[in-house]
């Protein structure tokens, strides 16, 4: 039988990227986005479906996951939609702090939750959480960017216990620097007493995402994001990429407060 995925955040990037992937395995894919009619790819594609989903609107969610659903059997969803804002917590608007926390923490969760009873019922199904190494170490002047990540993967973590019990699986993707617009569209705040700390965070930040010699292309996630889909395994965390896998381990390895000790030195010369 034909399995299906359900996408959120499908419109550009990782989301697009795996959309196309999943297709081209022959699987069905329902692709969510906020704007629909600017879709000049994915809506040409055989068994893929195009439904509007803004993830910080809860009624939207409960009705583009009742959409999916009278489609067809739905296998695994995928939680991928998420915007950058970055910076001193001081610099963050009121508007971007409950931006960044509805998309990228409250919409996947949100999402899940409206997925839940149909994969009890139906004892079985995967929810795949798109994380990033900003959920597993942290870096000077990105708090609530780490907020909202970390808080993905604990997420995920805790509800795998209660899930597992009725054939659900709970997994996370965290990626790297991804060579997409999502780096370039990210908001980058400041305030006054941070301006130097934000340029010497930049500096690194720019050798870090050298489009041409670091990171990962979006496909080579979605490869991450199939096999999590597809490898049957009771494995909760995929790590994806170099970069995320060296930094880690490092962390793993030298312990919470050497590490934070270290990533300030690097990122802020301390």
């Amino acid at each position: 039988m034909q399995k299906t995925i359900f996408i959120t955040g499908a419109s550009a990037g990782l989301g697009k990227a795996t959309a196309k992937l999943f297709h081209s395995k022959g699987w069905n894919v329902i692709a969510t986005m906020r704007n629909p009619g600017k879709e000049t790819e994915l809506n040409q594609l055989e068994n893929v479906t195009i439904l509007p989903l803004d993830i910080t609107k809860p009624a939207q969610i409960i009705e583009a996951a009742n959409k999916a659903l009278a489609l067809g059997s739905i296998d695994v969803v995928m939680n991928n939609a998420a915007v950058g804002i970055i910076g001193p917590l001081e610099g963050v608007s009121e508007a971007q702090l409950v931006q960044q926390i509805d998309t990228n923490l409250l919409g996947a969760i949100r999402v899940t939750q409206a997925f839940i009873p149909y994969f009890r019922e139906r004892k079985s199904g995967t929810f795949i959480n798109i994380t990033s190494m900003a959920g597993l170490v942290t870096f000077p002047l990105d708090s609530l960017y780490h907020t909202v990540k970390f808080g993905l993967q604990a997420f995920s973590e805790g509800l795998s216990y209660e899930l597992s019990r009725f054939g659900i699986a709970v997994k996370t993707v965290a990626p790297g620097y991804i060579r997409t617009a999502f780096g370039k569209n990210g908001v980058m705040v400041s305030a006054e007493p941070y301006n130097e700390l934000m340029s010497n965070y930049m500096n690194v930040v720019k050798g870090m995402m050298n489009p041409e010699t670091s990171g990962q292309t979006a496909e080579e996630v979605a490869e991450y994001v199939y096999e999590a889909a597809t490898d049957g395994k009771d494995q909760l965390l995929y790590v994806s990429g170099e970069d995320t896998k060296n930094l880690y381990e490092r962390r793993l390895q030298i312990g919470t407060e050497a590490s934070r000790k270290e990533m300030d030195n690097i990122f802020l010369g301390n």
